[in-house]
């Protein structure tokens, strides 16, 4: 299996800036303390690990239902990822909540719960931040 990777290359202080970029040039961007902490436009570290935790379950869930014999016409996620102050100084990230709403043409409730709980668990990214905790709201569309 390949190895994927990322770099940043921070510039300055803390009123400096971090400009990353992924090895296939796809995604790239410039963190900033205040688009971080505060509510400046532009992205962060939170916002990008959202939007691969979200992107994992998705592709994760969907192969769990083609292995069912299932094909979603759409399935659309959110990762909200939570940062806040750790006791004792510092940040922390204690919990990412995954939003999930599908629409899967002749899938009960009871296996679209199964298989999306199964995605929850078994997604990659959900593995590698298995420290916070990860909940999972989802919702079948009729």
């Amino acid at each position: 299996m390949p190895t994927r990777q990322a770099e940043t290359t921070w510039h300055g202080a803390t009123d400096g800036s971090g400009d990353f970029e992924t090895e296939s040039g796809e995604v790239e961007g410039t963190f900033r303390f205040p688009t971080r902490f505060e509510d400046e436009p532009g992205t962060n570290p939170e916002e990008v690990i959202g939007a691969a935790h979200s992107g994992c379950f998705s592709m994760q869930f969907t192969a769990f239902l083609e292995e069912e014999g299932y094909t979603a016409e759409s399935i659309h996620t959110t990762a909200d990822v939570h940062l806040e102050r750790a006791e004792g100084g510092g940040f922390e990230i204690p919990r990412i909540d995954l939003t999930v709403d599908a629409e899967i043409p002749d899938v009960d409730q009871e296996t679209f719960d199964e298989l999306s709980e199964r995605a929850k668990e078994n997604c990659p990214v959900s593995k590698a931040l298995a420290g916070p905790e990860i909940t999972l709201e989802a919702t079948l569309e009729s």
